[in-house]
């Protein structure tokens, strides 16, 4: 079993910042990849930023230069991912979800965290 939990998120004013970090915990041996989407009212859930064990890193034309990914593996039984989020849009907002692949083939979520960008 994988566990996957989320924190951060949260109201925020445009131009402000805001953190958000996942952990991944339980049978993750062999996990590949970590990264986070976010689904909007009405849209489609979409990739935010990811990051590969081996540490490539890719995001979003809409958040390249604003949000930084990075990601700890403390062993192979917990990694955390975070992403830091600078210059927030009111486009930004929307529910952001964690994800989890392990060996390229299982894929797990976390519970998805509410960001607001708002004056």
């Amino acid at each position: 079993q994988v566990q996957v939990v989320e924190s951060g998120g949260g109201l925020v004013q445009p131009g402000g910042a805001l953190s958000l970090s996942c952990a991944a915990s339980g049978s993750i041996f062999g996990l590949s990849r970590m990264g986070w989407y976010r689904q909007a009212p009405g849209k489609q859930r979409e990739l935010v930023a990811g990051i590969s064990s081996g540490g490539s890193i890719n995001y979003a034309d809409s958040v390249k230069g604003r949000f930084t990914i990075s990601m700890i593996s403390a062993d192979n039984t917990k990694n955390t991912v975070y992403l830091q989020m600078n210059s927030l849009k009111p486009e930004d907002t929307a529910v952001y979800y964690c994800h989890v692949n392990i060996r390229g083939l299982s894929n797990y979520w976390g519970q998805g965290t509410q960001v607001t960008v708002s004056s």
